[in-house]
């Protein structure tokens, strides 16, 4: 392997004109290919084989004139009611302007005699506007914003809801922050302009490509469109911090004489070949989310994990390109004045700090082992359920319409529970009223819709609004409860069925979730333990990473609990309420950062197991692996920081909870594990941490990153030897 990548990245620095070119040309050709056949991104979060699932899919099927997307519009007026003549007027005018819209099959009448869109008091109402597309464009939200406007001149307030208030939404550039930021961090860590600019355009070449794959990919599975900005944060973080891997090897070969293209060759063989296992974990990882059974899941852990593989391609193939092109000029533009010297393991700040806490390792084991255990604590207090519009900031129109609709109709409106009847062929009407009865008897019951039967009769719906919110746990205990104690007894011995979907379906993604995520996170780390044995051909290196990563993450958590559920610093990150934790991201953070862990695990671990073999002496090795990769771990790390962090910036709950959690989990990774608790464990261990019984040594294969292949003679004249990664 160390002679293939040599012999790719020399050559992509010899010949980087033909490099650009082929990436340029694959870039169109998948940007083609997304415009032929790409798909539609799909956020309807099905969950197979769960009751609510079954009731989506028969509503569906049997009531195809509720099909289409729709989109509720929220009218209120704080002067009499929306029923008195005038207000009554204008709403009428609101309708028709709807209706006249583009794609438009039809708007619901608030003061129809069977409607209950109308609140008590009158001064809120809703119309439900459905489309003969399967996406809106500006062009609809361009006819709906035209409508407003001329109700509110009426006197009547008018706000949007659903796949319209999106639209209406300014997407923030959070990725142009991270990038601002990593090329502050770039600049410090190389002093270079032209070297900082290097890892910078491999990662946004990586994220374009890797973008337009996503569309592609978006073809054959059910690819959610939260995906994109999750693409974006982990294919810049993994883009920049990879190339950031490489150029640093590369220069340091540079400044130790080779050519260009050798040093290039070389950085590719050691540091490239440590991107490429690290990039195959975090891509392994992430595929184990497959494991969920969720179609959404599956398809977001797939579209990253596809950026993530473009991402490393171009870090052993653009790169190497780019910097045969930049040659000799890399260090051109420099911001330092004189050029630094290196200096030895223990006359740096890292040194000394490794030297320090391998001095002590009990007690900043302890000190590690407790501050990680204390910022996990409120994850035992997690809440999984998914944000809606009541946490979208406060001015947004979607939030004033959650907030109208809820003082209108009751708390639980927002969140209501449709209940699907699948009726006998006889004694249908009698078994809906039983079961309109019951649910209205309820206490956990605010109001019940009149049934609607379908066209065959054989299907009835009715729709039940809770009393407690939509995030309230009062509210899955009551689909719990309808399932389990009202509804079975209501049509005992009837011949129909009855299942629950809306709200419920809720209910059942959090707990496939919660069933799932211990298998996942078995099969995780059951499979980094794996790849980890294998390379440093050691038990316990392996088995504390495990433990170390798992107790980062839980802190993560931690974190995320204290902040989005009970509050904790809400208002500095711009969070306008708390909120449950969506029942993707356990699933989807472990992934990501149990796998990008495992990163800054290899390069740390990889010098470290070098420096061992060369003395004998662990501590020694300790500091010295710590010394010579605590610069570009750090630099690598505050990049992944800013790139995540950026996100907080945006208005969007679900990208806040994300951004969150990963830069957090990233900063607790790169300092109380890789600076306290690794160097600790390792030098209380000792010579024990590379000990492998020997049979276990002889049947696993052999993958070595620190591996020295001589590097093939060009021109008569040996190049030397591969150094480790």
């Amino acid at each position: 392997m160390s002679a293939f990548l040599y012999r790719l990245g020399r050559t992509s620095a010899r010949h980087p004109f033909r490099v650009l070119g082929l990436w340029l040309v694959a870039a169109i050709a998948v940007m083609a290919l997304q415009a032929a056949a790409g798909g539609e991104f799909d956020n309807s979060e099905r969950v197979p084989g769960v009751e609510s699932q079954h009731a989506a899919d028969v509503l569906n099927e049997r009531f195809p004139s509720q099909g289409g997307l729709s989109a509720r519009i929220v009218l209120h007026t704080d002067d009499g009611r929306l029923d008195d003549a005038n207000h009554a007027a204008t709403v009428e005018q609101a309708r028709a302007g709807l209706a006249r819209g583009i794609g438009v099959t039809g708007v619901t009448d608030p003061f129809a005699a069977d409607s209950a869109a109308v609140s008590p008091d009158g001064q809120t109402a809703y119309v439900d506007v459905t489309y003969a597309v399967d996406v809106l464009t500006p062009s609809q939200l361009d006819d709906a914003v035209a409508v407003t406007d001329a109700a509110r001149a009426g006197g009547v307030q008018v706000e949007l809801t659903g796949a319209l208030a999106l639209l209406a939404q300014e997407a923030p550039s959070s990725e142009l922050i991270g990038v601002g930021v990593a090329i502050i961090v770039l600049l410090v860590a190389f002093g270079s302009v032209v070297a900082m600019g290097l890892p910078i355009a491999t990662a946004v070449m990586g994220i374009f490509v890797g973008a337009a794959s996503v569309g592609v990919l978006s073809a054959v599975l059910d690819v959610p469109e939260f995906s994109l900005i999750l693409c974006a944060m982990i294919g810049l973080g993994v883009g920049i911090d990879y190339a950031l891997f490489i150029v640093t090897r590369h220069r340091q070969h540079l400044h130790e004489g080779m050519s260009v293209e050798n040093a290039a060759g070389t950085a590719v063989a050691t540091a490239g070949q440590a991107v490429l296992f690290a990039g195959t974990t975090v891509v392994i990882a992430i595929l184990g989310l497959f494991l969920a059974g969720l179609p959404a899941v599956s398809g977001m852990g797939a579209a990253v994990a596809l950026v993530v593989t473009v991402s490393m391609a171009a870090a052993i193939t653009l790169l190497p390109g780019l910097l045969g092109l930049a040659g000799t000029r890399i260090d051109r533009l420099s911001i330092h004045r004189k050029t630094r010297v290196a200096k030895p393991a223990d006359e740096t700040i890292s040194g000394r700090w490794a030297h320090h806490v391998g001095n002590h390792p009990v007690r900043y084991a302890v000190v590690g082992l407790v501050a990680l255990g204390a910022i996990a604590v409120p994850a035992l207090a997690m809440q999984i359920g998914v944000p809606d519009d009541g946490n979208a900031p406060t001015h947004t129109t979607q939030r004033v319409a959650f907030d109208q609709l809820a003082r209108g109709f009751g708390a639980g409106f927002n969140g209501p529970i449709q209940v699907v009847v699948e009726l006998p062929a006889s004694g249908g009407d009698a078994i809906v009223q039983r079961v309109h009865d019951a649910l209205q008897a309820d206490p956990g019951v605010a109001a019940v819709t009149a049934p609607v039967v379908n066209a065959a009769g054989d299907t009835a719906v009715l729709t039940a609004n809770p009393t407690t919110a939509p995030q309230d746990a009062a509210t899955d205990q009551l689909v719990r409860h309808l399932r389990a104690d009202v509804l079975p007894a209501t049509v005992d011995g009837t011949g129909a069925q009855v299942s629950l979907t809306g709200r419920a379906m809720i209910t059942d993604l959090t707990d496939r979730i919660s069933s799932r995520l211990p298998i996942f996170i078995a099969a995780v780390v059951a499979m980094s333990f794996l790849l980890l044995l294998i390379v440093f051909r050691s038990v316990l290196v392996p088995l504390k990473a495990a433990l170390m990563n798992l107790l980062s993450i839980a802190a993560a958590y931690g974190v995320l609990v204290a902040v989005f559920q009970w509050g904790w610093g809400a208002s500095l990150i711009g969070l306008h309420s708390t909120m449950p934790i969506n029942p993707f991201l356990p699933l989807i953070m472990f992934a990501i950062l149990f796998g990008l862990s495992m990163d800054y695990e290899v390069f740390l671990l990889s010098r470290v197991r070098e420096e061992f073999v060369a003395t004998g002496d662990n501590h020694e090795a300790v500091v010295r692996g710590l010394s010579s990769t605590a610069r570009v771990i750090t630099s690598a790390a505050l990049i992944m920081i800013s790139v995540f962090g950026a996100f907080v910036l945006g208005d969007d709950p679900n990208g806040k909870l994300f951004g969150v959690g990963l830069a957090v989990a990233v900063l607790i990774d790169a300092t109380l594990v890789r600076m306290v608790l690794v160097p600790a464990t390792m030098s209380l261990l000792g010579k024990a941490n590379w000990w492998l019984p020997g049979w276990l040594d002889r049947i696993l294969p052999h993958l070595d990153l620190e591996g020295a292949p001589t590097v093939p003679e060009v021109g008569g004249q040996p190049e030397g030897e591969l150094v480790a990664a």
